[in-house]
């Protein structure tokens, strides 16, 4: 049961890691045509435009058409880590674990370097959950912090 909850919140953080701007926040003829507006309606219809004739990939691949491949997709994972707070805590302590692997993921962390996450937040337990009642906020940056600090998970809070 705890597996299928952590694939579920995977699924919805993927889901939610899907919906930055890829190709950069003006890419597509979509922004170009509803540019400067708000609301529901132009962002649908630029999202309709973007996604029916396929500009914004060729934008993507040819340069064109505000389009960005240079900037770096980013999902804080923050409404993930915060579902995920208690199991978290409880294994960074034990230094394993499914809420472990599922936040090493959503960080970006690669299959072959998640046990050597698993061991370097073990190792900085106290420093990642200083107190009973610290918030994802802080939890976080600690992590970041932490991954900064090491040799081999550094790339990955670059």
């Amino acid at each position: 049961m705890k597996k299928v909850l952590i694939g579920g919140v995977l699924l919805a953080a993927s889901g939610m890691a899907m919906a930055e701007a890829p190709g950069g926040p003006n890419c597509g003829w979509g922004n170009m045509v509803f540019q400067g507006q708000s609301g529901l309606i132009p962002h649908l219809g630029a999202s309709l435009t973007n996604g029916t004739s396929g500009n914004a990939t060729f934008g993507m691949t040819s340069g064109t058409n505000g389009c960005s491949t240079d900037g770096r997709l980013t999902y804080g994972g923050k409404e993930m880590i915060s579902s995920l707070m208690g199991e978290l805590t409880e294994d960074v302590a034990r230094g394993e674990g499914d809420a472990l692997n599922a936040v090493a993921a959503v960080l970006g962390v690669a299959a072959e370097d998640r046990a050597h996450f698993a061991q370097v937040t073990h190792q900085n337990f106290e420093r990642i959950f200083p107190s009973a009642d610290t918030d994802v906020d802080s939890v976080i940056a600690a992590l970041y912090a932490v991954m900064a600090e090491d040799q081999r998970l550094a790339a990955y809070a670059a």
